[in-house]
């Protein structure tokens, strides 16, 4: 079914839950799925807060999400919603997708076929060197080159690939340039390719957000490529999540006697396909349809099963699994033989509630 933009009540809805503390993506989405539209999700809050034991979060103001839609127009960028058209297809197929992107520049751009690039940023002269090439090839080829426009081999992938199709997504909010050293870059990236930020404007990257914007470098893309990254670096977290998402994983193998290729190493040895070259590229994401392991309207089925009221034996049940140490959801769903959809509601009304965290890989724990 076609998407359309959303209309500017619902827009001020959705920007008004997204806001609200305790409303991560996975909430969210699940909110939605469940009520239908955000404006009856926002009134049913209050009950499913106090069925999780908590307070009622507080609610965005209409007046604060108008101001933030206002300055976003005004910094010549676009809000882009989940569920919109032109929201990015791969990334509407991750669980907790952002349900709102700020966007600058070709949006056109977002309907291309996408590959992350991305690696070490004390990268070496020689890695700089061939990224620029094969980011350079890739965008000749008809490819959007997705990267963190960080130091290193992520600004060699957009300065290779801006004549023909570059993005990159930032950490922190649309108007704020990091590092500082590709303010140029980034201006440039925002008039000839395309910037894209989940955070709102004004918000300065922190330690916390890189993560956060890795997962969405590698859910837009059919699959990922380091080129250079030491073990536990930035870089292979994004390659880890492609993995998790269902897309493919490339490495440029490097040298053993150079740190910085040992993570590429690692990520072949381990299975990832080793590239060369754009064709190498091209090659292994060909074709790229059925790159995720299901679509987003078998996701967006499985939260519309979400009952309204689960019963307090359920709820006792899954309380007394949790605790302060993270546990996949998979497991607690095995453990009680509760039904998914009750699970996820039960979780849902303790995360509401502030009683929940949600961790990485689909895991939860709770905060007695």
């Amino acid at each position: 079914m076609a998407k359309a933009e959303f209309d500017p009540a619902e827009r001020i809805a959705r920007l008004r839950l997204i806001r609200t503390p305790r409303i991560g993506p996975v909430a969210f989405q699940q909110l939605i799925a469940r009520f239908g539209n955000a404006g009856a999700a926002l009134a049913a809050l209050p009950d499913l807060a106090r069925r999780g034991g908590g307070v009622v979060p507080a609610v965005l103001p209409v007046s604060a999400a108008e101001a933030e839609l206002s300055r976003i127009a005004a910094l010549g960028s676009v809000a882009l919603f989940r569920g919109e058209a032109g929201y990015p297809a791969l990334l509407d197929q991750i669980d907790g997708a952002p349900p709102m992107l700020t966007v600058r520049g070709d949006l056109d751009l977002l309907r291309r076929r996408a590959v992350a690039v991305v690696g070490a940023r004390n990268a070496s002269g020689a890695a700089v060197r061939f990224t620029r090439m094969l980011a350079h090839n890739l965008a000749e080829r008809g490819w959007l080159v997705v990267s963190g426009l960080a130091r290193g081999i992520d600004t060699a992938a957009h300065v290779g690939s801006i004549e023909r199709g570059t993005a990159a997504v930032i950490a922190g909010g649309i108007d704020i340039v990091y590092p500082p050293e590709n303010a140029n870059l980034q201006k440039d990236v925002g008039e000839r390719g395309l910037l894209v930020a989940e955070m709102p404007p004004g918000v300065e990257p922190r330690a916390r957000h890189f993560p956060h914007r890795n997962r969405i470098i590698a859910g837009m893309c059919a699959g990922t490529v380091v080129v250079e990254a030491a073990p536990k670096s930035g870089s292979l977290i994004t390659a880890r999540l492609a993995g998790e998402f269902g897309r493919e994983v490339m490495a440029v193998p490097g040298s053993p006697l150079d740190p910085r290729a040992q993570g590429c190493n690692l990520l072949i040895r381990d299975g990832a396909t080793l590239v060369q070259s754009a064709a190498d590229i091209e090659e292994a994401l060909s074709p790229i349809g059925g790159v995720c392991a299901r679509s987003s309207a078998a996701f967006d089925a499985a939260e519309a099963a979400l009952p309204s009221d689960p019963d307090d034996i359920a709820r006792s049940a899954l309380i007394a699994l949790l605790g302060p140490v993270a546990v996949p959801v998979d497991e607690l769903i095995r453990q009680t033989g509760i039904d998914t959809s009750i699970v996820q509601s039960v979780l849902l009304e303790l995360e509401l509630a502030g009683r929940l965290q949600r961790h990485v890989g689909g895991r939860v724990s709770l905060d007695r």
